[in-house]
């Protein structure tokens, strides 16, 4: 049994029960996800794996302390449900003598709704045996080999999923949602005489499998192969130093989730992030501007066949679009219930729980630059010289998400407002102020790549997106 269908008069008795047991806030979440996945490296089938999540989740607040318990979900009966609930109500009681501060949960905007995504193509109905022809047939469209260029490995994960959940807290959420997902993440490592190479990439998004033809799986990895194909065989040394870089939505995308997201997650802020991924500069930075007006960072969970699509958090608070960074302001963070009350705002709605046997955390879920009103011509025809980054193949950041760089898998010299030759080895580097604050002009155009966020202990991954039009930054180091 999925949470679609599950009894919620049994999640209203075991919340009552806490309820009863000294709790001031009580929450049940049953969470089921089962996905089936398919790794080809090559062309040929390397496994076949399904996986089958099915659980439920209890929280309670009992005198100023959060306890959390769950179990899996067979064939369970309401008092086994009850047992474990009242688990939450001890573990909050414990903790309650350790916290320096008592926990509270903000007063928040619940909803009470029942909602899902319809795929326009279930992959149920398509046998494993087609997917697997299908993918071979876009493996075996690939140019493997030319001149002194040669493809090595070639490795595709396709996953399908199906994740429901159904929520019930004591104050009043009720919350139900079927959300299924397509995704194809893959690795392509490629050599020639003058080194080597490799790509990796990921398109998703919730529905079903008019995902690969939607994001164009085939299309993307043909670019893909001949990207490195102009790295490898075409590209000549980048030039070095301070010049103008027009990034494509790919690069402002990461930049949007890893210099903006994770440093504006109000837990992570707060240094419960410390021991797991790092603090934010948000901890300690006193000013507001952290970029040009041309900057503004949102988080929105609510766009529709999105991959980290939600229209109610884990605490059941309604989603809307989060502004992270306004016109080159700091504006708003990303919260759940607990750390609205600590800053003594109301929840936004990011609480996201991976499955189960996860607590729910501030999450982001598809965050983005906002496009602009130019033309990526228009951005390149003002560049004297500079680089145009389209590809990355690396990129790091550090723990606090200040400094950091995008290694470039296709770049081109821009000269005289011309893309003139590929480049290779072009590392654009900054800080977050000193990369948003250079940022002169955005394209309207807008474009979302989709990823596994890494966040938490124990780890939790969770499906988002990533996006942004194509930026002009002015006067930025080179490496």
């Amino acid at each position: 049994m999925g949470a679609w269908d599950f009894d919620e008069s049994v999640l209203e008795r075991a919340v009552g029960a806490m309820v009863g047991a000294g709790a001031r806030y009580a929450e049940a979440r049953v969470h089921t996800l089962s996905s089936t996945s398919i790794v080809l490296m090559n062309g040929a089938v390397v496994s076949i794996g399904s996986d089958e999540r099915w659980g439920v989740a209890f929280r309670a607040v009992v005198e100023g302390g959060l306890g959390f318990s769950s179990q899996t979900l067979g064939e369970t009966v309401q008092e086994d449900l009850r047992e474990e609930a009242l688990r939450a109500v001890t573990a909050a009681r414990v903790s309650a003598s350790l916290v320096k501060k008592p926990i509270e949960m903000a007063p928040a905007r619940l909803g009470r709704a029942s909602y899902e995504v319809k795929p326009r193509r279930d992959p149920a109905e398509l046998a494993v045996e087609d997917k697997i022809r299908l993918l071979r047939d876009i493996y075996g469209s690939l140019p493997l080999g030319r001149d002194s260029f040669k493809v090595n490995s070639v490795t595709i994960v396709y996953r399908e999923s199906v994740e429901e959940k159904l929520l019930v807290t004591s104050d009043g959420a009720f919350v139900r949602s079927r959300i299924p997902r397509v995704s194809v993440f893959y690795n392509i490592a490629a050599s020639s005489d003058k080194g080597r190479a490799n790509r990796w990439f990921m398109i998703g998004a919730s529905g079903g499998l008019e995902v690969i033809d939607d994001m164009d799986l085939r299309g993307s990895m043909e670019s893909d192969v001949e990207s490195l194909y102009v790295n490898l065989v075409k590209a000549e040394a980048s030039p070095k130093g301070v010049m103008d870089v027009v990034v494509s939505p790919e690069i402002s995308g990461i930049m949007a989730h890893e210099a903006s997201g994770h440093p504006s997650e109000a837990d992570r802020i707060l240094g419960r992030e410390a021991a797991q991924a790092g603090l934010s500069f948000r901890t300690y930075y006193k000013g507001r501007i952290i970029g040009s007006r041309h900057v503004t960072v949102i988080d929105d969970p609510t766009i529709p066949g999105s991959y980290g699509f939600y229209l109610y958090d884990d605490e059941g608070v309604a989603a809307r679009p989060r502004i992270l960074y306004k016109q080159g302001e700091l504006y708003e963070m990303l919260h759940n219930r607990e750390t609205a009350a600590v800053y003594g705002v109301e929840s936004n709605g990011a609480a996201r729980a991976m499955d189960y046997r996860s607590e729910p955390i501030v999450r982001m879920s598809n965050t983005y630059i906002a496009p602009g009103d130019y033309s990526l011509d228009e951005l390149l025809e003002d560049v004297r010289l500079g680089i145009f980054i389209k590809k990355y193949m690396e990129w790091n950041i550090d723990d606090v998400r200040w400094g950091q760089r995008y290694g470039a898998l296709e770049a081109y010299l821009i000269r005289n407002g011309r893309i003139e030759r590929p480049v290779r080895g072009a590392v654009l580097e900054g800080t977050t102020r000193g990369l948003f604050t250079s940022v002169d002009a955005v394209s309207r155009d807008l474009e979302f790549y989709a990823g596994t966020c890494g966040k938490g202990e124990p780890p939790q991954g969770v499906p988002v997106w990533m996006g942004g039009p194509y930026m002009r930054l002015r006067g930025v180091m080179v490496r």
